[in-house]
């Protein structure tokens, strides 16, 4: 009869543990949005929607992206910019604008408040100024993926509807850094949305990103944190989301793209000012995102030091098992997912990276917790 060791049951334990975890989250949780159905619209009128961007030196993006937004194939919409204090021309290229879209509607706060971070105020501002009920934020470098953005998101809101939470891929490009972050962006998604369709909202993505303007009045806006740079998209949607209240857009025609970094230290910057507002969180959405990352962390562990101190066969057999299981288990989910979410050509970046991406998030979470509020730049 084979023999074990405390050590090879401890971290056999350990290791079967966290595989039976990391099987929960995949087929429980994620499996949601990978096997969801096309939703119908939650009503056959479209509402009046305001779209509102906070817009600082902007002025390469916004002409590259402004256009798609206002032509827009939405019967009532309107443009609110936010133009905070630029000092490029995005002031007169707004100007220009507003003589051919009379729906663009422009906010100019000329002087820069330093006692306000990020851009809470100035998206505070453009909010407050919209005209009508149903708001729907997007960033100036960002750009829908069809001209049915709008509608497609406005299509979620009935009577009980109060938040709308979309997609905002990265655009796709050549290089390892590019197919990095766009696999991060995926697998945030993959968190969000999952939790989301499960009833439990617990953040949403300003690129992307849909709630009733009543409902930012009445929660006091972003007051709650303003200290802190980022947190208008997930720490808001974390207050005044909930199970009934909250619906999913996943339709491509409702994507709205992005421009990636270019540099890692400017990615892993803005993921280190991201990763800061998790410490903000609900306790019970700390634990179960913290429980499928350190699951994961102790699978791996626990794998890697069986193998290098054991000589029993039978764990080996299981070990190789495992891996198996939980290779099949992510390859038909992620594969899903990523159709699902238009990012095909990530497969075989998410299955062969996944060690390199925790390790990589490990490091800037740690870093995360000694960097300072960021002000806007």
């Amino acid at each position: 009869m084979t023999q074990f060791t405390p050590v090879e049951i401890v971290l056999a334990v350990l290791f079967l543990v966290s595989l039976f975890v990391q099987l929960l989250y995949y087929w429980v949780l994620f499996s949601k949005p990978a096997f969801r159905r096309k939703q119908p619209p939650a009503i056959t009128e479209q509402p009046p929607v305001s779209v509102v961007i906070s817009a600082r030196n902007e002025y390469h993006h916004l002409k590259k992206n402004l256009s798609a937004i206002l032509e827009q194939k939405h019967p009532d919409f309107e443009v609110v910019v936010v133009n905070h204090a630029s000092d490029d021309e995005t002031a007169d290229y707004l100007k220009e604008l507003q003589n051919n879209y009379p729906h663009l509607k422009v906010v100019t706060i000329a002087r820069d408040l330093n006692f306000f971070h990020g851009k809470k105020f100035p998206l505070s501002i453009g909010i407050k100024s919209a005209s009508h009920e149903i708001l729907l934020l997007t960033d100036a470098d960002c750009k829908p993926a069809s001209p049915h953005w709008i509608s497609r998101m406005a299509s979620n809101y009935n009577d009980k509807t109060e938040v709308v939470l979309g997609y905002g891929p990265y655009v796709k490009e050549k290089g390892f850094l590019n197919r990095l972050i766009r696999y991060d962006t995926f697998m945030v998604a993959l968190q969000y949305l999952s939790f989301a369709l499960a009833g439990k909202p617990y953040m949403g993505v300003g690129r992307n990103l849909s709630y009733r303007k009543s409902l930012f009045l009445k929660n006091k806006g972003f007051i709650s944190h303003y200290s802190m740079a980022s947190g208008d998209d997930d720490l808001f949607i974390s207050e005044v989301a909930r199970k009934g209240n909250t619906r999913v857009e996943l339709s491509p025609e409702a994507f709205v793209y992005s421009e990636p970094k270019h540099q890692l230290n400017d990615w892993l910057r803005q993921k280190r000012r991201h990763l800061t507002t998790g410490k903000k969180y609900k306790p019970k959405y700390k634990f179960l995102l913290g429980m499928f990352s350190l699951s994961l962390g102790l699978y791996y562990l626990s794998i890697i030091i069986l193998a290098a101190i054991t000589t029993k066969p039978m764990l080996f057999y299981v070990l190789l098992a495992s891996l198996f299981i939980r290779l099949v288990s992510r390859t038909i989910i992620h594969k899903k997912a990523l159709d699902k979410l238009q990012e095909r050509h990530l497969l075989l970046f998410s299955l062969l990276w996944e060690p390199v991406h925790l390790l990589l998030m490990m490091v800037v979470g740690f870093l995360g917790l000694f960097t300072k509020t960021a002000k806007w730049k």
